[in-house]
């Protein structure tokens, strides 16, 4: 069926016009290609946690976390008394232009501030993190922080779906792809900050 969809308005544009069958095939190719670039894997993220060892926990923030329920729901994760490794994950949102000038020395230095301030705010409830600045895209800084931080349990903690519907998109795709325990922390009025 792609196939007939595909050749068959290129037969049809060639028998009205050479020129016309060249410029249809032409943005044929060019819409297959456009669409298969866009295309991401959709396949399970990270390794199946193993039966023993040390709880290790990732933690991935949109905004700065200093509530105190919200940190005291990491710190249960966690574990008391430093009983898992807990890595603290913010991505850097570079805005369009930014992207374009490739300046992301901004999304860099407010990702680290709001990596300090949550950091800050768990090693206040005895919880010791390290911290990683991480891709623009949510799911995409999971994943690949997955690869050198083998978590057996992923946070992710975000605004109400209203305010971060980018947070909302990566809950939803994180819950159905990742293999490990996946936990989402809503705070309210987080995105604003």
């Amino acid at each position: 069926m792609v196939v007939a969809a595909i050749a068959v308005p290129i037969v049809a544009a060639f028998y009205v016009s050479p020129g016309l069958g060249l410029a249809v095939g032409a943005l044929a190719a060019v819409t297959i290609v456009v669409v298969a670039a866009r295309q991401t894997p959709r396949g399970a993220i990270g390794k199946a946690p193993p039966e023993l060892g040390r709880r290790r926990l990732l933690v991935t923030i949109t905004s700065p976390v200093d509530d105190p329920e919200t940190i005291d729901q990491i710190a249960t994760m966690s574990g008391k008394h430093g009983e898992a490794d807990v890595l603290v994950l913010s991505p850097a949102r570079i805005g369009f232009l930014d992207r374009w000038a490739s300046d992301v020395e901004g999304a860099r230095r407010e990702a680290q501030r709001r990596l300090v301030i949550t950091v800050a705010a768990l090693a206040g409830a005895d919880v010791a993190a390290e911290a990683r600045v991480g891709d623009e895209d949510l799911v995409q800084a999971v994943e690949d922080q997955l690869e050198s931080f083998p978590a057996t349990a992923v946070a992710l903690i975000t605004g109400p779906p209203d305010e971060d519907e980018a947070g909302e998109a990566a809950a939803v795709e994180l819950g159905q792809r990742l293999r490990v325990e996946f936990n989402r922390i809503v705070v309210k009025g987080s995105a604003a900050r």
